[in-house]
């Protein structure tokens, strides 16, 4: 990590570069004696200040769109089509005029963008919607199945324990890729491998995991071997860090910053709509002792709303209705004026954060993926945190997201229904808000005496090197109130099936080590930081399975639950590791066997999912 000073340097530039082309936007100031909640309406608002617009196209009845389709040949690539002309509200583009007519397909844009036809929107975006112009001899441009991106991610490899003992990580409690893969084959399709993250698919689900009694100590370290029920002959060690919960009166003021997408892409129920019920539902939540601004971005930046105490709901949610989608995504400027406001009410003694509501698709300013991480990363280190929430399907970036909320110390979600925001912003919310420790990492040292081989199932974007885990100046994440953790390793004892061939010449062979070969199979170490502080604690517990040479085939209901969903996220993605003799079907009976009191619905759910999965056209699901 840089120094103190470099980092100012990079705020100050990457401000300066932000914010040009910015537009001013006035901001209303916390009023008195107003209402403080109320339904929603033009005249209720004009009351507490705020005018609710109406943009120039109704946001709700969005244009038609028609695509006249070229006859023939088809297009050489399998996803992409060319189209010969585009008729929106009056603007057209033409490929050739002098094209054979065909008949007019109408669409809108949203069908456009779940049907394969995403750039095709983004073209038009350039296009007057009310213009009459005709731009003959337009090229057509290239039409994709979609423009989503993820984090390129290959499966961890198997590790020697003689050769590399110790395994370091970060923690990770985004959820975004389960309601990402949910949403895909809810659609009836089947996810991209990198969107699935096995890690994140498993850390959905609550595990019911010991509690910590201190928030001096907020972490408890349970660990569980079991046998593996792809691989016979090797077992699953399973780590899970259950975080303390704080109490109300000790969860500090919350000085939030609403930061929304409002550019033309958002422009749909599953984007913008959506994005407005989350935020009324964090307003549900909101104390006095809180304060939320409510800033906006898409061609340029404006704030609709100054830090406003948290019980004047009536403001805020018209602060929020007031929004509508329209023109480019400068996010970049977006983010920098989201700063500035949150530094308005900024405290150390407050949670300050920035909530981003987008589908991740900066197209106008500052776009570069790394210079944005290094922004944030060093706005990160004045104390302001900074968490995405992604929405929206065609043109949803997932790698931007990612790549933002891990720098900015925040969490990573997506929001495929009403029914995600609800439990993401009801009272799970407060596991987000409310931080018990930053910059968590664990580290996992096998005894090369009981386990030979281990790999690490899933968390690829959060590997570090194992100097990494003494090293206060290196980031990881961060947990919230009530928040748990959950890894899993897939471990072959000593003597067991080896993954690795053995090497030809002896001295390139490396020996069993030593340790006791009936003790301890490994030692787990977690080191953390309380808010606000700079030096790190540390947490230190044996793996074991009690001397025992094999491990227990009935391991508790959690442990079971975790691996039927990790063998499930494997199986979607195509592990290498995955043996195609345990399937859809292995997987089903393994989740149906631990579903346990389920109050919620959602290990229903996921066995629904895993049928889904089963049940996709032949060739898009791994066999």
């Amino acid at each position: 990590m840089t120094d103190r000073p470099l980092k100012s340097a990079v705020v100050v530039a990457m401000s300066a570069l932000m914010t040009i082309g910015a537009a001013p936007a006035p901001i209303n100031a916390p009023q008195r004696n107003l209402a403080r909640d109320g339904e929603v309406s033009a005249a209720a608002c004009a009351e507490v200040g705020i005018t609710l617009r109406t943009p120039d196209r109704p946001v709700a009845a969005p244009p038609r769109l028609q695509v006249r389709p070229a006859p023939t040949p088809p297009p050489p690539a399998a996803e992409a089509t060319q189209i010969d002309e585009v008729v929106v509200t009056g603007a057209r583009v033409q490929r050739d005029p002098t094209t054979s007519p065909t008949p007019l397909i109408t669409v809108t844009r949203e069908e456009l963008m779940t049907t394969g036809q995403s750039t095709v929107v983004d073209y038009l975006a350039t296009v007057p919607a009310a213009s009459n112009s005709v731009v003959p001899g337009a090229p057509p441009p290239a039409v994709h199945a979609d423009t989503e991106r993820y984090p390129d991610a290959r499966p961890n490899p198997v590790h020697r324990v003689a050769d590399q003992p110790v395994s370091t990580f970060s923690i990770d409690v985004d959820t975004a890729s389960y309601s990402n893969t949910r949403r895909f084959i809810n659609e009836g399709r089947t996810p991209p491998a990198d969107a699935v993250r096995v890690e994140e698919l498993v850390n959905y689900f609550d595990y019911g995991y010991a509690r910590p009694r201190s928030a001096r100590e907020p972490f408890a370290v349970t660990t569980v071997v079991a046998a593996s029920p792809w691989s016979p002959g090797r077992q699953i060690v399973h780590v899970g860090l259950q975080g303390y919960e704080l109490p109300d009166a000790e969860r500090r003021p919350l000085n939030l910053t609403f930061l929304v997408d409002v550019s033309g892409s958002m422009g749909s129920q599953d984007k913008l709509d959506l994005a407005q019920k989350s935020m009324n539902l964090i307003i549900d939540r909101l104390r006095p002792q809180d304060h939320v601004a409510v800033t906006y971005y898409a061609e340029g930046a404006g704030t609709t709303l100054a830090p406003t105490p948290g019980d004047q709901k009536l403001k805020l949610r018209c602060a929020v209705a007031s929004l509508y989608a329209s023109g480019g995504t400068a996010g970049a400027t977006g983010m920098t004026n989201a700063y500035d406001q949150a530094q308005v009410s900024f405290a150390r003694d407050k949670v300050n954060r920035i909530l981003m509501f987008t589908d991740g698709d900066f197209n106008v300013g500052q776009t570069n993926n790394q210079r944005l991480e290094d922004y944030v990363a060093a706005r990160r280190e004045t104390g302001i945190y900074l968490s995405v929430y992604g929405f929206g399907r065609g043109n949803y970036q997932d790698e931007r997201m990612q790549t933002i909320a891990q720098a900015g110390n925040g969490t990573a979600a997506y929001v495929d229904g009403l029914n995600e925001a609800r439990r993401l912003f009801g009272p799970m919310f407060d596991r987000g808000a409310f931080p018990i420790a930053d910059d968590v990492k664990i580290q996992v040292e096998f005894n090369p005496a009981r386990v030979a081989e281990y790999r690490l199932i899933g968390y690829e974007t959060r590997l570090l090197n194992e100097a990494d885990f003494n090293n206060d100046r290196v980031d990881a994440g961060e947990v919230g109130s009530g928040a748990s953790v959950t890894a899993l390793y897939e471990i072959t004892p000593v003597g067991g099936p080896s993954q690795i061939p053995e090497r030809r010449y002896d001295q390139n062979r490396v020996g069993v080590g030593g340790g006791d070969a009936s003790g301890e199979l490994g030692f787990v170490q977690v080191r953390y930081k309380l808010p606000g502080q700079d030096r790190s604690r540390l947490i230190q517990q044996v793996v074991s399975n009690r001397g025992r040479s094999a491990a227990s085939a009935q391991p508790p209901e959690s442990t079971r639950w975790a691996i039927a969903v990790a063998a499930f996220g494997q199986r979607l993605r195509g592990d290498p590791w995955m043996p195609a003799h345990y399937g859809w079907n292995e997987i089903v009976e393994q989740a149906q066997g631990a579903r346990g009191q389920d109050p919620w619905g959602d290990r229903a759910e996921f066995v629904q999912l895993v049928r889904a999965a089963q049940g996709l056209p032949t060739g898009q699901a791994a066999p």
